[in-house]
């Protein structure tokens, strides 16, 4: 479903219909863009797909819909930043009710008795993909109707997503169950059987809205249970390295093949157990990361700690860049590519950093 080929990935930014996208975006069948697990992966960036766009004539005013959602990307990448670990309590207020710090086990099972909702995360499983609506209609089911604390169920779509981006997964789930945003979200069953072209009714979630904000919680959506899960990694490779070169180190946030790639280096994917004992992704997920890093000229796979390759080569310097999961690493930092590098820190609302950015939309 997801090519690797790094020259095919640059086909799909040229692709790319903003217009369309703008129209469509909330259909099942509409003209999304599928490149979230590269922009995940480092592999590209948001400023290079809004620059591909503009240098093919595209006017900012036109395509404002696909440009927002873009920097929604780098806004939740900002907090990130700037909240650290916070990102993984509440932000503005607590999420209210909440009765249980579990997932439905009708989520994980993908048996909720809503057909869109079930295919959506078997197709999941098998693919790593979901559509954005479908991921905010499963956040709300778990958080709004079963009054399941967020945290949980945003690990286990976390875990099984090939575009797997903490900030991005942990801040939306919390935009939808209202402790990052002023309100709560809700969809009932005339929602989505309008985007996912389905006619179902008599399910849990065919209602008014006003019933939907009633405190019992659907029978479905009842037993919980705690997602728990570990990451497979692959044994480590031989490290044959230059120790008259400096190291690139790649990771699981950058595996950009661009990056430097007329210096000189040795460059080294490091997979770090104590980051996926943190944040545990799949299978699916691992293969992924192994099959893209392959884009990166003489790429080496190492698993196991930064520390142990500092202490194995002392003496080399160590280039990566910034992210807030590898504030550990020690050597030369370099700046992500950021949609509007002049907009940094942390905005309480995607509204206050989108009014930043618009003054800086003429250099995209």
């Amino acid at each position: 479903m997801f090519t690797t080929n790094y020259v095919d990935i640059l086909n799909l930014i040229d692709n790319i219909d903003p217009v369309k996208y703008g129209k469509t975006r909330n259909y099942s069948n509409g003209a999304v863009t599928k490149l979230s697990p590269y922009i995940s992966r480092g592999v590209i960036s948001t400023r290079q797909i809004a620059t591909t766009l503009t240098k093919k004539g595209y006017k900012p005013y036109e395509i404002l819909v696909f440009l927002k959602e873009l920097a929604w990307r780098d806004y939740f990448q900002q907090t990130w930043i700037h909240l650290k670990e916070k990102i993984n309590e509440d932000i503005k207020q607590l999420q209210t009710p909440v009765h249980n710090y579990e997932t439905a086990e009708n989520i994980i099972l993908a048996n909720t008795g809503i057909a869109a909702i079930d295919t959506s995360i078997n197709n999941l499983y098998e693919t790593g993909y979901m559509h954005n609506h479908m991921r905010m209609y499963i956040a709300s089911i778990c958080c709004n109707i079963g009054k399941s604390h967020w945290l949980n169920s945003a690990q286990w779509m976390y875990y099984h997503l090939l575009d797997a981006d903490w900030a991005s997964n942990a801040l939306s789930w919390q935009w939808v169950a209202g402790s990052f945003s002023s309100k709560k979200y809700f969809a009932n069953q005339e929602n989505i059987n309008k985007y996912f072209f389905t006619n179902q009714t008599k399910s849990f979630l065919d209602k008014e809205y006003e019933e939907l904000y009633q405190p019992e919680i659907p029978e479905q959506l009842k037993n919980t249970s705690l997602f728990k899960a570990e990451t497979n990694l692959p044994p480590t490779e031989y490290l044959n390295v230059d120790a008259h070169l400096p190291v690139y180190i790649y990771n699981f946030y950058n595996l950009d093949p661009e990056w430097d790639k007329h210096v000189k280096a040795n460059r080294v994917f490091l997979l770090e157990p104590s980051f996926f004992k943190k944040f545990p992704v799949s299978d699916n997920t691992i293969k992924f990361l192994l099959k893209i890093s392959k884009n990166i000229s003489g790429i080496k796979l190492f698993v196991g700690e930064f520390d142990e390759l500092l202490n194995n080569y002392p003496d080399i310097t160590f280039h990566y860049k910034e992210h807030p999961t590898n504030q550990h690493y020690k050597g030369i930092e370099h700046e992500r590519d950021w949609m509007f590098s002049e907009v940094t820190g942390y905005y309480p609302s995607f509204f206050n950093y989108w009014k930043k950015c618009e003054k800086y939309l003429k250099n995209l």
